[in-house]
């Protein structure tokens, strides 16, 4: 392409400090590296982990930076050492990256990765290729999607069908893989089981999809908020319990709905008192559930005995994928009517509307605002 080599100038939506709205901007974007693409991002979501870092927890240091990671787009061009990708390839960035050499891609018992962005003082690096006004952005989780162009480490990006709708796709970088995987992967959920779903974000209505293609026969969505239950349902629920409703505790309830607890509880909320209320919803003697929520705020804290009765607690990043390989699967599910996505797109913006789509889901009016770039 005639941009290749070149500094790309463009519009991102830049965070210059925390607990502000995001400015949009013109910045430069400078050519890929060694084994790095530069690609067009046609869309992105609005993820809760975003909002998270803006308003709760990303150091001050961590600003001025690009936002963004849940997104689909279009190698522009590549560096030197790229052979996986050539320009026109359609993509999906992964904030979880498989080099597919390190000692943790080699295992199966995990889906990390040596070089991935995991680590909490890691959120925003040094190498941006970023500038506005003279001044460095930095990138946020290697991804940045709030821009017209970004830049990513090609062990962070999934090439996916030619075929794929990217405005529909770009869900499959974050929140459904993480939530369905939960159940699939990480749970192993087992057909005919019972299971309950805590939060009904994007990540939770996921999860609620990975039990029911799992083959649960009965899943419970928790939430507080009484408008998520028909979406729920939609997507395999087929009870919703809100606990505003009950006069005593949710773990309580649904042992009282289960015959003394759930076969597995995915935790889809990031808040330390939901974690241990999915634990203590799970069957005493082999109840498993899953902590899929991010939070640094709180310690979470347990009684032994809860243990060693027989439950098991397990954490779960990125849905358990191996996230190159998870990310073609999953679109590839996608083409084949095997996974819904169409369903949890609420808003379709611009992103000169990226505030408006921060309010709505500050303010739980929406599963996932997508909006072009």
């Amino acid at each position: 392409m005639a941009t290749a080599g070149k500094v790309i100038k463009c519009k991102a939506a830049v965070a210059w400090e925390p607990n502000k709205p995001l400015v949009i901007e013109e910045v430069e974007v400078a050519p890929p590296q060694a084994n790095e693409i530069r690609f067009k991002v046609v869309a992105t979501a609005v993820c809760h982990s975003d909002l998270y870092h803006l308003f709760e927890s990303m150091p001050k240091d961590g600003f001025p930076a690009v936002l963004g990671h849940e997104a689909a787009g279009i190698v522009e061009s590549v560096g030197p050492g790229v052979t996986e990708f050539q320009p026109g390839d359609k993509v999906i960035p992964i904030f979880l990256s498989q080099c597919k050499e390190c000692r943790f891609c080699k295992s199966p018992k995990t889906n990390q990765c040596d070089l991935a962005w995991i680590n909490p003082e890691a959120l925003v690096g040094a190498e941006s290729r970023f500038t506005c006004k003279g001044k460095k952005v930095l990138q946020f989780a290697g991804t940045s999607t709030f821009s017209e162009y970004t830049v990513i480490n090609q062990i962070a990006v999934a090439k996916i069908d030619p075929a794929a709708p990217l405005e529909k796709v770009c869900l499959i970088g974050c929140g459904i893989c993480t939530g369905y995987g939960a159940a699939v992967n990480t749970a192993k959920v087992e057909p005919g089981s019972t299971c309950a779903v805590f939060g009904l974000g994007a990540v939770g209505l996921a999860a609620v999809m990975g039990c029911k293609a799992a083959g649960a026969k009965r899943i419970i969505a928790v939430d507080l908020n009484p408008d998520k239950a028909e979406k729920a349902k939609v997507l395999g629920a087929t009870d919703f319990v809100n606990p505003k409703d009950h006069n005593k505790p949710i773990h309580e309830v649904l042992a009282g709905m289960t015959n003394g607890g759930v076969d597995y509880s995915v935790e889809c909320v990031g808040n330390v008192e939901v974690m241990r209320s999915a634990f203590e919803s799970c069957m005493p003697a082999w109840g498993v559930s899953v902590i899929v929520g991010w939070t640094e705020l709180n310690d979470v804290a347990i009684r032994p005995t809860h243990l060693i009765s027989g439950r098991t607690w397990k954490g779960s990043l990125f849905g358990g994928f191996k996230s190159k390989d998870g990310v073609t699967k999953m679109v590839k599910a996608y083409l084949d009517k095997k996974l819904q996505l169409d369903e949890f797109i609420t808003h379709n913006m611009t992103l000169d509307q990226v505030n408006d789509a921060i309010e709505l889901m500050k303010h739980s009016k929406c599963v996932l605002d997508q909006f072009s770039v």
